[in-house]
């Protein structure tokens, strides 16, 4: 038989359990709070307050509708801000043809923005059929049009089955038009406006073709500013009459004939 317990103790031991019982009942009751606080919350969250009701578009874009960049972000109809996934809206957003970056900003309680930069094109290629595809640095291409666009550099990328057909609108050229891409995108001011054609060998050296009938053989799209330098001064104080080539391809010892 056990021994008898002191009532005293025996109290004592009733009022601890109980004292644990009353914090364990504390403890949930602050957990079933803040459960329900999140869930209220989250609740509160996808009302109609806290909805995508204000679309800014920033930035130029000229050439992409300010509708078109809305609905590819999704922003179409108003969406909770809480549920909007700020990159991958983004990301969405460049895949349109001319929209270089996007970054997509939540403002609450119910804006939206979306900042843009929009691609600029270096050159025009002939293609795809009897169209005329527009390009930016990358060679991505941004449009395709009937008519080839006044003022613009044309660019040829010869291939050892033919020249190169521009890509689908959004879609990239291979790495063969690199150094054509690059020569264009940085022609300088000097006599840029004189460049008709922008033509890369299968061997990836580069031509020019002038307005003037001449033509400058740049080779390889490496030290360029030095190239572009002698063309300059060639094209500015040079005779070039009955002259056809500039021949620029071994920097600073430039060649005409």
């Amino acid at each position: 038989m056990n021994p008898p317990i002191d009532p005293r103790i025996r109290q004592r031991r009733v009022a601890v359990r109980r004292g644990a019982g009353r914090r364990r009942l504390r403890w949930l009751l602050v957990a079933v709070t803040v459960i329900a606080l999140v869930i209220g919350g989250v609740a509160l969250l996808h009302t109609s307050i806290f909805r995508s009701k204000v679309v800014v578009v920033t930035g130029p874009h000229p050439h992409t509708a300010t509708a078109a960049i809305v609905a590819a972000a999704g922003l179409v109809r108003p969406v909770p801000l809480i549920d909007l996934n700020t990159g991958a809206a983004g990301q969405s957003v460049e895949t349109l043809p001319y929209i270089a970056t996007a970054q997509v900003s939540r403002h609450w309680p119910d804006g939206v923005s979306i900042a843009v930069t929009e691609r600029t094109v270096v050159a025009t290629m002939s293609g795809p059929a009897t169209a005329w595809s527009l390009v930016d640095e990358t060679g991505r291409t941004l449009a395709a049009q009937p008519t080839r666009p006044p003022a613009t550099v044309q660019l040829v990328v010869d291939t050892a089955t033919g020249p190169l057909v521009p890509p689908p609108v959004g879609r990239t050229l291979p790495p063969s038009a690199d150094p054509g891409l690059t020569v264009a995108a940085s022609l300088p001011a000097a006599f840029a406006d004189q460049v008709t054609t922008v033509t890369v060998a299968p061997d990836a050296t580069v031509d020019l073709a002038l307005n003037s009938g001449l033509t400058v053989e740049l080779g390889t799209a490496t030290d360029l500013a030095a190239k572009y330098e002698d063309v300059a001064a060639i094209i500015a104080h040079a005779s070039l009459r009955g002259k056809k080539v500039i021949d620029v391809t071994v920097p600073d010892a430039p060649a005409v004939g």
